[in-house]
């Protein structure tokens, strides 16, 4: 059987703060929108429409603490990671799903900014230390990236 591949590389407007929450086990976990804006010429008119694309975005471990404490809405970012998609049925039956972006790699664009990097201690876990806050969430296996 061949293998896939599944990579993607975005970059975009973050389109609301990134939400930091914890599994029930401690492992932090963020969540954000990001808007990737296009520019085309429409074929009939000769008209240029800007348009955009909107994706969900969900970070693990020390990577979700950092952008939940590092970004805010309107930052614009590079988000490199691989799709992923949910499946589930709403309160009526009906089946539905969604697809988002898994990144590992989420690092702010200097093309319009300038940003001080500080560099945190390594850690050897990515376990949440014992006196963080944050909301506790259910989350299943298939929620994990690994």
């Amino acid at each position: 059987m061949a293998i896939g591949v599944n990579n993607i590389s975005v970059l975009g407007n973050i389109t609301r703060d990134p939400e930091l929450r914890f599994t029930p086990n401690g492992t932090p976990v963020a969540s954000f929108g990001i808007a990737v804006n296009k520019n085309y010429q429409d074929k009939e008119s000769g008209e240029w429409i800007s348009d955009a694309d909107f994706f969900n975005v969900t970070v693990w471990y020390k990577l979700a603490e950092n952008c939940a404490e590092s970004l805010t809405k309107g930052d614009r970012v590079l988000v490199a990671g691989r799709l992923s998609q949910d499946n589930w049925e709403d309160k009526d039956g009906q089946k539905r799903s969604a697809v988002k972006i898994v990144a590992n790699v989420v690092a702010p664009s200097l093309e319009y900014a300038s940003c001080k990097i500080e560099k945190n201690p390594k850690a050897d876990t990515g376990a949440v230390p014992k006196d963080s806050g944050g909301e506790s969430i259910d989350i299943t296996d298939e929620d994990i990236p690994f």
